[in-house]
């Protein structure tokens, strides 16, 4: 059992006692380039899990994207061997390509290259045997899906849909996304592809499946609705001006971004849209990931009138809602979280290369 399930085990019981992540391999080394060691600072309440940072690895001109496993990372990194671009804007570079990254042998193992593109955004699937990633040299990306195995690639593109606006995992072996266009689709790992009947025409600009529903709003109405993939019926959550949507891994709950005014939310309901608990308001909300075992959930805000001028990064835990400050001053970030939920990468774009760190947590029960 983890420590974070000990941990949080050991929490519920004193409530209930008190209160009722081919192409020829190549290794180079790539070291972390600075480690910080990072004192807690939150003053939790006793008998709270208190989650302290051990430290932080920087690493430069690198995108950590996901994990393999806990020693392995999903990377996407200047390909020196490919010629530089040749677009005027990225001439000075070579395209970036994706890698596996062994954290422990400092090793590189090439997924996949190509010419002129940046390969860059690769989320595993459920069962970690396909690759979901982005290529794109200038303007909008064009979506792949990477075999692990045999390293065979195809492109998400074709009738009905044209070309894709958007995908991400629906389940082990399905991608759902908008068409580029309109409307929305299911892609399997053979190629097939197949619209959503339903959403024919919409301007479809959220999409996300959670059991037999598929959530979405439009550029046209930002309502998240829902639609049930066995009856078709429609369902309005009655949570409006939502920008984002994050299911939990038990698909029970869900994470929303929502704007009001000038400023976002985010916002902790059930899979319905009901028993809604706001986590953090802010001018700006990103970095949204669950750890694993869902009971930790991180984000990053800016504008929350703290004294920062930089995205401050949290971890919000769900048993005690406390919210611990684990890195600040940073721009927009991504988050995903190592199997065991003991690590957390973020990674940011600084108008030229991705950079990111890997922040190693420890959970302990504080008196």
């Amino acid at each position: 059992m983890k420590k974070t399930q000990i941990i949080k085990i050991i929490c519920a019981l004193i409530l209930l006692i008190t209160t009722g992540c081919s192409a020829e391999n190549k290794a180079t080394e790539q070291e972390p380039e600075s480690s910080v060691t990072v004192t807690d600072n939150a003053d939790n309440e006793p008998d709270a899990p208190d989650v302290s940072v051990v430290r932080i690895d920087s690493y430069e001109n690198l995108e950590i994207s996901d994990w393999l496993d806990s020693d392995t990372v999903i990377v996407s990194k200047e390909n020196e061997s490919l010629g530089k671009m040749t677009l005027e804007e990225f001439a000075d570079s070579h395209p970036r390509s994706l890698y596996l990254y062994d954290l422990n042998t400092k090793e590189y193992k090439l997924l996949k290259e190509q010419e002129d593109i940046n390969l860059g955004g690769a989320k595993l699937s459920p069962d970690k045997k396909n690759l979901l990633y982005y290529g794109n040299s200038l303007g909008d990306p064009s979506y792949y899906v990477l075999n692990i195995e045999n390293l065979k690639s195809f492109s998400i593109s074709g009738e009905p849909i044209g070309s894709a606006g958007s995908a991400k995992w629906a389940d082990k072996d399905t991608i759902i996304g908008a068409g580029y266009m309109s409307g929305a689709y299911y892609a399997t790992m053979d190629g097939h592809i197949t619209s959503l009947k339903e959403l024919d025409q919409k301007a479809v600009f959220i999409i996300e499946k959670i059991k037999d529903r598929v959530y979405y709003n439009t550029a046209d109405d930002t309502a998240l609705m829902a639609v049930n993939q066995s009856d078709k019926e429609i369902v309005n959550l009655g949570l409006t001006d939502v920008s984002g949507v994050y299911p939990s891994p038990d698909e029970n709950q869900m994470l929303v971004l929502q704007y009001n005014g000038s400023k976002q939310a985010l916002l902790l309901c059930d899979s319905d849209g009901k028993s809604v608990k706001t986590i953090a308001e802010g001018l700006d909300l990103g970095g949204v990931s669950w750890a694993p075992d869902q009971g930790m959930i991180a984000y990053s805000i800016k504008g929350d009138g703290s004294s920062t001028e930089g995205g401050v990064l949290y971890i919000y835990d769900i048993l005690t809602g406390k919210s611990t400050q684990i890195a600040a001053d940073m721009g927009a970030v991504v988050t995903c979280w190592s199997p065991s939920g003991e690590e957390l990468v973020y990674s940011q774009w600084d108008g030229k290369q991705y950079h990111s760190s890997i922040v190693y947590l420890e959970y302990s029960l504080k008196k």
